[in-house]
């Protein structure tokens, strides 16, 4: 090693000195035994002090690379420590948001952040990513059949609606790599796997870093920053299902692959504008056969703390995107299964609210969390009848409708490791028109699903969390999404989190 090298001509310096004091002078027999003793000493000494200081060296070096090793990158795939980091990412954290510190950092404390930064550049363990896992698992109790749910008023689009399969269920898992790229860039991919062992790319994007003017730009598959709620992984959420305007408008949530853009004001209040383009493949778009951007979403958040203990942030956001046969199941008045098709385009409203309140800061045993939004869809294009052409034929028709719906929610931490929460959602589908009705070809029976109703749903929840990393969750719903029928609906669900993972967005 080149440590020892270096002590060791040290030590034939040392050396040096005696040995010319001993040429010096003439020695007798018992002069040069005496020498030779020292110098015996002297040099038994010196490698020993070698070999200490090469076992401290060692130690020293095994240390640094079992730190750099286990350090949690800064950030990870689900967002940073506020409103205004998006994908970006925070102090590293548990995807369980710790039983003592439920409510993020104040909106106006959280700027953009990278994604992990990397270890120290000398060591190996600078280039490997960041890895997390999600596990999660629930157990259903349904009191009606899930095989014929529906959100009636509305045309079904997505895998994720309604409260899934009976009994036992994987849930979703998740599998996040992020890491720094260069100094410029940085990257992340995320994996999920749903009950029935389907395997998706949830999100995978590139973020350019420390770009000009408070930009923030990132391009790949992301989910959209539109809304509150949208942006935040599923193992985020305070429920364990969506909302049903969640349900109802974007089939779950919505993700795009495009480009976004963020802007954050340099002002003490958080003020953050943000603008999409994306390729618009996902409900309630289509994928279509042309170049350019299918959809457009643009979004404003603003917030501020009040006093020391609360903070708040309100949103607005707005969508447009374009669907092309965007067909779905129903039943004609003759109970004849028909499959129809919407092409034309959808424009989409949603304001969100929230509101946090620690007293003492989030280190506090007892916390609150208020939120709330509203979404108003307004759809216009062809309703094509009877696409599979079973009965009556294939007839299209002007078709214009508007939509809303809303949910309100709150959730309070009353104890270490404990909360409870209360949400309430509501649908209004409102009345559509539709030229082939009105003109007498088809009959309003022969859309189903589309008769007016008001669906709503009551959920009351309660979990414990024994740890920053773990999370036990038992929630009672009674929903009311279809005409006759109140399905009263129990769950058990646990989330865990395996590795590396940052903290979550305001």
């Amino acid at each position: 090693m080149l440590m020892k090298t270096v002590l060791t001509g040290v030590a034939c310096m040392a050396l040096a000195a005696p040995l010319g004091a001993l040429a010096a002078d003439p020695p007798g027999a018992d002069a040069l035994a005496q020498a030779r003793e020292q110098i015996r000493q002297m040099k038994e000494e010196f490698e020993a002090r070698i070999r200490a200081l090469e076992k401290r060296v060692q130690e020293a070096e095994a240390k640094a690379d079992r730190a750099i090793a286990q350090t949690p990158a800064a950030g990870s795939a689900v967002g940073g420590g506020g409103p205004a980091a998006g994908t970006g990412a925070g102090p590293a954290a548990s995807p369980v948001a710790s039983p003592a510190a439920t409510p993020a950092p104040s909106p106006v404390a959280s700027a953009p952040a990278p994604l992990p930064a990397a270890g120290a550049a000398a060591s190996a363990n600078a280039f490997n990513p960041a890895m997390s896992v999600i596990l999660g698992g629930t157990y259903a109790h349904l009191s009606q059949d899930p095989a014929k749910y529906r959100l009636q008023g509305f045309i079904p689009g997505g895998d994720d609606m309604g409260p899934g399969a009976r009994g036992f269920n994987l849930g979703e898992s998740e599998l996040t790599l992020s890491a720094n790229i260069d100094h410029r860039f940085a990257g992340q991919l995320t994996f999920s796997m749903d009950a029935e062992n389907k395997v998706s790319v949830e999100e995978a994007f590139v973020r350019a870093n420390g770009l000009a003017l408070g930009i923030n730009a990132a391009a790949g598959r992301m989910l959209s920053g539109i809304g509150y709620l949208n942006s935040q992984h599923a193992h985020a959420w305070d429920f364990v299902d969506a909302p049903l305007a969640y349900q109802a408008f974007f089939g779950g949530q919505y993700k795009n692959d495009g480009v976004q853009l963020k802007w954050l004001a340099p002002l003490d209040q958080f003020l953050e504008f943000g603008l999409e383009l994306g390729r618009g493949a996902t409900f309630p778009g289509t994928d279509r056969n042309k170049n350019g951007a299918n959809s457009v979403a643009a979004y404003a958040h603003l917030g501020d703390d009040i006093g020391t203990g609360g903070s708040w942030r309100l949103g607005v956001s707005y969508l447009r995107t374009g669907a092309a046969d965007r067909t779905f199941d129903d039943v004609d008045r003759n109970g004849i299964a028909v499959s129809d098709a919407f092409t034309g385009n959808s424009r989409m409203w949603i304001a969100d609210a929230i509101y946090k309140w620690a007293p003492g800061g989030n280190a506090t045993q007892t916390n609150l969390k208020l939120q709330g939004e509203y979404f108003r869809r307004t759809e216009s294009g062809t309703l094509t009848y009877d696409t599979l052409a079973q009965s009556l034929g294939t007839l299209p028709g002007g078709y214009g409708a508007t939509q809303s719906g809303w949910y309100v929610q709150g959730v309070y931490q009353f104890m270490p490791a404990w909360r409870a929460g209360l949400r309430y959602d509501r649908l209004d589908s409102g009345s559509y028109s539709l030229s082939t009705i009105d003109s007498g070809a088809l009959d309003p029976g022969d859309f189903a699903r589309l008769l007016s109703y008001n669906p709503s749903r009551t959920t009351v929840m309660a979990d414990y969390s024994p740890s920053e990393f773990s999370r036990f969750r038992l929630q009672f719903a009674q929903d009311k999404s279809r005409p006759g029928a109140t399905d009263r609906q129990i769950f058990l669900q646990y989330i865990m989190s395996l590795g590396v993972h940052g903290a979550h967005t305001f």
